[in-house]
């Protein structure tokens, strides 16, 4: 179990009125600044005693932790913030994932480099607001250099674009959004509006509906395509973009976690035959459950022969473009008409920030939005290009990461993931009691435990259905028991691309990307699951 131990010090004035206590907590006096100081070196204490554990989690049953936190009270008074820091040293803190901890391979979730740390304090000072240049003046041609670095790096235009559109107000190189789910939705709503916009008397989708849109155009529906491993955040943008689930079209993935490009090409003769309106053609740069990549080139041609937008989430892989040992897994990525990448994955920052990025400057212009008090018509507002209606400077940690870590720096993070993927892959392969289920093409694996009276059989892949349904089983119980032990963890998922055809698989799934995760915390993860396999009496 994590431990956590309080730093108790008398850092707080209190005054007995409430007036005088509240007005206290915003004055930036001498006094606030000597008390910020002590509680700063505090939390620090606090954060590192945290950080150095190399548990996973704690093994406190979630209904117990529940119960911890069952008020539901406003409190009348306000309370010291030394009280309140204790109590979260004995409730909240202990019982945080460590997702840092080098044992801790089952989900996207990394350690962060020191300097990030500093930084989101910095940020949370200075609370500028990134939709308007009145609370962010400083920050707007910040973020877009940023992004305009980022773009570079994806695109690879001639440094006269970048001149001609880094800092035109009339230009959107990229978004900073929350994560892969919003930058999905915004280009899936770019390419929407774009492709049914105004024409002749048609005032376009923005204004006149997508009733009226798909009459005008002649279509008798819409559509979005891609794999049957699409991240489930196209789902949501369906939803919200009036689609449908239904129009949500998944082409079966082959066993190498790919998308079937016959089946692709067949798909969109049959929509087009059928009136349907394709709004984008979507590749996987790195799918969640075992990281594979489509074959982007050939995708991007079959979008542009069909006149469709191409989108490419590459929420989890978009990094491979700093190495020069495995870029040329992304080849094509530079033809997508739109590109989804997470920063608090594989660019190693703080959670809550992805970016989507445009190949065209002038294609978010489709969803832009003015109003008289903020982002008016012809400022450098970020938020008219967005969804976001407030959101703060997390570009800051995409800014820092780019230049403190570095094109070598980031080289080396991806290498050294998928280095250590490689190696677990071989002590898969290497012993009897698992089984690997993809050859890893980058830094996620998915794999499971046999139990020994299946093993001949899966050596050999000759498991029945129903042999494979009671594998499911186990693998499953022993995730549950891994993840409550707490020691380390692996994360669970069911894949459908394996030699045993199209069947539903429980996989162990592991994601490699902490810097701080040697071969023998793989080791530690492996035997783990192996001794609660023998303890539960999975073996």
């Amino acid at each position: 179990m994590l431990q956590i131990h309080p730093v108790n010090s008398s850092i707080e004035t209190w005054n007995p009125s409430i007036e005088g206590t509240i007005l206290s907590l915003f004055d930036p006096s001498p006094q606030a600044e000597n008390w910020e100081k002590n509680v700063d070196q505090q939390i620090l204490k606090i954060a590192y005693q945290f950080l150095r554990q190399i548990e996973a989690s704690s093994d406190i049953d979630l209904p117990d932790l529940m119960a911890q936190f069952q008020e539901f009270h406003l409190p009348d008074d306000a309370s010291s913030f030394d009280t309140y820091l204790e109590s979260l040293t004995k409730t909240l803190i202990p019982h945080s994932i460590h997702t840092s901890s080098p044992r801790f391979i089952g989900h996207m979730t990394s350690a962060l480099p020191h300097f990030m740390r500093p930084l989101a304090k910095l940020m949370t000072a200075l609370n500028q607001n990134l939709v308007k240049t009145e609370t962010a003046k400083a920050f707007t041609p910040y973020e877009r250099q940023a992004l305009g670095i980022l773009h570079r790096s994806l695109y690879q235009f001639p440094d006269k674009f970048y001149d001609c559109h880094l800092q035109n107000s009339h230009s959107t190189l990229g978004m900073v959004v929350s994560g892969g789910t919003s930058a999905n939705l915004t280009a899936i709503w770019c390419a929407r509006n774009s492709s049914l916009g105004p024409k002749g008397y048609f005032k376009g989708i923005e204004k006149e509906g997508l009733a009226a849109a798909l009459e005008f155009y002649g279509y008798q529906g819409q559509v979005i395509i891609g794999s049957s491993l699409m991240h489930y955040s196209f789902e949501k943008a369906a939803d919200l973009l009036g689609i449908g689930s239904q129009g949500l079209i998944k082409i079966p993935a082959s066993r190498y976690n790919r998308i079937d490009l016959d089946c692709l090409r067949e798909t969109v003769a049959q929509c087009r035959a059928q009136k349907q309106h394709i709004i984008a053609i979507v590749g996987i740069a790195g799918t969640t459950d075992s990281g594979g990549i489509d074959p982007i080139a050939e995708m991007a041609a079959i979008a542009q022969a069909a006149g469709v937008h191409f989108h490419v989430d590459a929420a989890w892989g978009g990094p491979l473009i700093f190495s020069q040992q495995h870029r040329h897994k992304l080849a094509g990525i530079e033809q997508a008409d739109s590109v989804t990448i997470d920063a608090h994955k594989q660019l190693y920052a703080p959670m809550g920030i992805g970016m989507v990025m445009f190949q065209n400057p002038q294609l978010a212009k489709a969803i832009e939005k003015h109003a008289c008090y903020t982002v008016r018509e012809g400022s450098a507002d970020l938020g008219q290009r967005s969804l976001e209606g407030s959101r703060p400077a997390m570009s800051l940690f995409l800014h820092a990461g780019l230049h403190a870590i570095g094109l070598k720096g980031y080289e080396f993070l991806i290498d050294e993931g998928i280095r250590k993927t490689q190696y677990m892959a071989e002590q898969v392969r290497l012993s009897p009691e698992f089984e690997l289920l993809a050859e890893p093409e980058i830094n996620l694996l998915i794999y499971r435990y046999i139990p020994e009276q299946w093993r001949e059989l899966a050596a050999k892949g000759q498991l029945t259905e129903t042999q494979n349904q009671a594998i499911d089983l186990v693998n499953e119980q022993l995730q549950k028991a891994q993840r409550h032990a707490g020691r380390t963890f692996i994360a669970r998922t069911i894949t459908h691309t394996t030699r045993y055809g199209p069947m539903a698989i429980v996989a162990l799934r592991a994601a490699l990307a902490n810097p701080l995760t040697t071969e023998a915390d793989i080791d530690a993860v492996l035997d783990d699951q192996i001794a609660l396999a023998t303890q539960l009496n999975l073996a």
